[in-house]
């Protein structure tokens, strides 16, 4: 069997960088492509669009960029940003996604749209999406707080839509990745592991959180007035969760990716840091994630 997101990316590895607001800039998804991946770029700030054009001086292998709807859905000149950047690889998330899929295809662009359900998948058929990712609740960031888990969604949605999916949420390595594949996905997406890379710019005070997390170390945070999101359970995120949230918390999330202040804000963080023991270099992530999945499938087989 051909894998889909391979031809659909034009990828080596179908291992694609997630597009996390502030830290999905030029700098790591250069190395995410170079290391055979895709790397992605976020567009909701200025910086990050202007990233679209300055990545081209760091790589020449494809870059894709996501669009979250909701922060562009009253405004759609974002498609012409995507456009004179000449990207090719669009993942639009947080919102309908029949908002933009037809303007995008009419550029040339691909479509992949992040879903965290059944009925989101539905719905991104109907909008004529290429692909899917589709992203459990333990992932890290904006989540439903009656989602179902990767292990659970991905088959579910396998079972019932014939698109090419990407798996996203607990995913970090081989074995992971191999679990994915045999759920029902051909590539795999990965957040919290690529913060804890070298490429990464976040501060090492984030990086050092993540790697000491254990399988307790992340919290769904779900408190009036700010969305629901899973983050590390560490500074801020620990207190509020016991006194609750006074502010929003999505405030101050610069200094505590860039500054390493773990009390400015809260980390979006998935429950795989547990898994993960080490910061590397995005290129041993991303050959070791793919190549060794095979590896992993023939233990299993084994085991069976």
């Amino acid at each position: 069997m051909t894998n889909r997101i391979q031809s659909l990316l034009g990828v080596t590895y179908p291992v694609v960088q997630a597009p996390m607001t502030y830290i999905a800039r030029a700098s790591l998804a250069a190395a995410v492509s170079e290391a055979g991946g895709l790397g992605v770029i976020e567009t909701l700030t200025e910086e990050g669009r202007a990233d679209l054009l300055k990545v081209r001086d760091l790589t020449d292998r494809s870059v894709g960029a996501n669009l979250m709807i909701q922060g562009w859905k009253k405004d759609p000149s974002i498609v012409d940003v995507l456009v004179e950047a000449a990207v090719r690889h669009v993942f639009t998330s947080a919102g309908d996604p029949g908002l933009f899929t037809a303007r995008l295809h009419d550029a040339g662009m691909t479509v992949v749209h992040v879903v965290g359900s059944l009925s989101g998948a539905r719905k991104a058929v109907d909008a004529g999406v290429d692909a899917l990712v589709v992203e459990g609740v333990e992932g890290g960031g904006f989540k439903s707080a009656l989602g179902a888990s990767t292990m659970v969604l991905l088959p579910l949605i396998a079972e019932q839509i014939d698109l090419p999916l990407i798996a996203a949420g607990g995913i970090c390595d081989a074995r992971s990745t191999a679990a994915a594949v045999v759920l029902g996905a051909e590539g795999v997406q990965m957040g919290t592991r690529m913060l804890a890379s070298r490429e990464a710019a976040v501060h090492a005070n984030f990086k050092d959180a993540i790697v000491a997390a254990d399988d307790a170390g992340t919290i769904l945070l779900d408190l009036p007035g700010n969305p629901t999101m899973r983050v590390l359970h560490v500074g801020l995120a620990r207190r509020v969760a016991t006194e609750g949230a006074t502010a929003p918390l999505i405030s101050g999330v610069t200094e505590l990716y860039f500054e390493g202040d773990m009390e400015a804000s809260v980390a979006n963080t998935g429950q795989v840091s547990s898994r993960i023991v080490e910061v590397l270099p995005v290129a041993d992530i991303i050959r070791s994630t793919w190549v060794e999945a095979q590896s992993a499938l023939r233990g299993a087989a084994a085991r069976l």
